[in-house]
C-alpha cells in the first residue's frame, strides 16, 4: 500500500559522529558529519545530491561547506518543525521533477556555543513581549501550560507532565546515543528544581551539540538502493502566530490543522499508526500536541498518557529515542524525530525496537507553539 501511494521515499538517516557535549566541533561540522553518514546509509554520495534543504544556516553556506551545488534549494526556517516540513517539500520537489536526491541537514552546537538570543528590535516580540519578561521558550511554554492547568485542572495536568517525562526517559535508557540514561522516577521528577512555573527542570528539554540528516529520493531511485525505502505518504504544514501573546488558544497548536491533513493525504486514521514521534521541547508540548492532532479530545490528554501508556511495553509507543527531553535537543529538534521513525520502520532500533511498526506519524513544533509540520511515513 505504502509504495503504491508515494512518489518519494526516505532512504538514508544518520546523526553526526558525536552528539551530546561536543565542544570541539562547529555547527557546520555537525551538519557535514551527519550529511555524509546519511548518504552512506543510503548507499549514495554527495555527487548524487541535487536538492539541498536546511534551516538556521542558509543552504548556500551548507552547500559550500559540503561541496554540493544543488539545482533545488530550500531554507524554510520555522523553528524545530522546519525539518519535518522539509521532508514534505522534498517529496513535492521530487514529484515535480525539480530534483531527484534531496539531502536535508541540520547541525547545532547548542550546548557548547551558547550565545544571547539576538532579536530584531523592530519585531513585535521584541517590543511587546521581551520588555515584560517573556524572554525564551521556557517562559512562553510555561505560560501556555499554566492556561491548560487553569482550564483542565492543576493536579491532573501535573501528573500528565510527570508521566511524559518518566516514560520518555525509559526509552532513553535503551538508547546508547541518549545523553540522559539514568532511570528517572516520579519522585525525581517532582523533586527537580523549578525553572518557570509550572515547569520543573525535568519538564524541559536538554541542551546538546548534535547534527542529523535525512536523504529523500524518487520512488524509482529508492527501489535500486540497498535498504528498504520508507515512503512519504502524507505531509502538511501550518503556522498561525510568532509571539506567544498572539496565540489564539494556548491549549491548541497548529497540529490541529496539520495532523488531520497529513493523515487524510496518507489515507489512514489515528488507529492505523503504530508509532508516534511527537516534538518534546517540553512535556507540555507533547500533551497539547496529542490533543491537537486528534488522538484525544481537549482536556483528555492526562487520561490518554496515564499509567505509563507511552513507555516501553505500553500500548501507545511514543518518542522511542528518548526524545528532546532525554536523548538530544541542540535547539531545533525535528529532524531527530524523522531519524528515529525511519529506524523503527526499518527495524533498526535495537533494544528499543517496537514490534510490527508499519506506519509512523511524525509531528514537529517550532517557535512558541507557532508552527507545526506533520508527516506520515510507512513501509511495505
Amino acid at each position: 500500500m505504502a509504495e503504491r501511494s508515494a512518489s518519494a521515499a526516505i532512504v538514508g538517516v544518520a546523526e553526526s559522529d558525536e552528539i551530546g557535549n561536543v565542544p570541539g566541533k562547529s555547527a557546520l561540522q555537525l551538519h557535514a558529519e551527519a550529511a555524509f553518514n546519511a548518504l552512506e546509509d543510503a548507499g549514495l554520495s554527495k555527487a548524487d545530491v541535487d536538492g539541498l534543504f536546511t534551516a538556521g544556516y542558509s543552504t548556500y553556506d551548507t552547500g559550500e561547506y559540503l561541496g554540493i551545488s544543488p539545482r533545488y534549494t530550500d531554507s524554510t526556517s520555522v523553528g524545530g518543525s522546519s525539518f519535518v516540513i522539509h521532508v514534505g517539500h522534498a517529496a513535492a520537489a521530487i514529484a515535480a521533477g525539480r530534483c531527484e536526491v534531496a539531502l536535508i541537514t541540520h547541525g547545532q552546537a547548542g550546548r557548547s556555543a551558547r550565545a544571547p538570543v539576538v532579536r530584531d528590535a523592530g519585531l513585535p516580540i521584541a517590543q511587546y513581549e521581551s520588555p515584560y519578561g517573556i524572554i525564551g521558550q521556557p517562559i512562553a511554554y510555561s505560560m501556555a501550560a499554566s492556561r491548560y492547568m487553569h482550564r483542565y485542572g492543576e493536579d491532573r495536568t501535573r501528573q500528565a507532565l510527570a508521566e511524559i517525562a518518566v516514560a520518555t526517559r525509559k526509552w532513553a535508557v535503551l538508547n546508547p546515543k541518549a545523553m540522559m540514561r539514568e532511570p528517572l522516577s516520579f519522585d525525581d521528577y517532582h523533586d527537580s528544581r523549578w525553572i518557570s512555573y509550572p515547569f520543573h527542570l525535568l519538564d524541559c528539554c536538554i541542551v546538546t551539540d548534535a547534527g542529523a540528516a535525512v536523504v529523500v529520493t524518487s520512488a524509482e531511485r529508492a527501489r535500486s538502493l540497498p535498504k528498504e525505502p520508507v515512503w512519504v505518504l502524507g505531509a502538511a504544514e501550518h503556522h498561525d502566530h510568532a509571539g506567544i501573546s498572539q496565540m489564539g488558544d494556548l491549549t491548541l497548536t497548529p497540529a490541529h490543522v496539520t495532523g488531520p491533513a497529513a493523515l487524510a493525504e496518507a489515507g489512514v486514521t489515528h488507529d492505523d499508526i503504530d508509532l508516534a514521534m511527537i516534538y518534546d521541547s517540553f512535556t507540555y508540548t507533547v500533551l497539547v500536541t496529542l490533543e491537537s492532532l486528534g488522538y484525544c479530545g481537549p482536556g483528555e490528554g492526562p487520561d490518554f498518557v496515564a499509567d505509563q501508556r507511552t513507555a516501553p511495553g505500553g500500548d501507545f509507543p511514543m518518542n522511542t529515542s528518548g526524545g528532546g527531553l532525554s536523548y538530544t535537543h541542540p535547539g531545533m529538534y525535528g529532524i531527530f524525530l524523522v531519524v528515529e521513525a525511519v529506524r523503527q520502520l526499518r527495524g533498526e532500533a535495537g533494544a528499543r525496537q517496537v514490534e510490527d511498526v508499519r506506519l509512523s506519524l511524525v509531528n514537529g513544533t517550532g517557535g512558541s507553539l507557532s508552527s507545526t509540520g506533520t508527516i506520515v511515513l510507512g513501509v511495505g
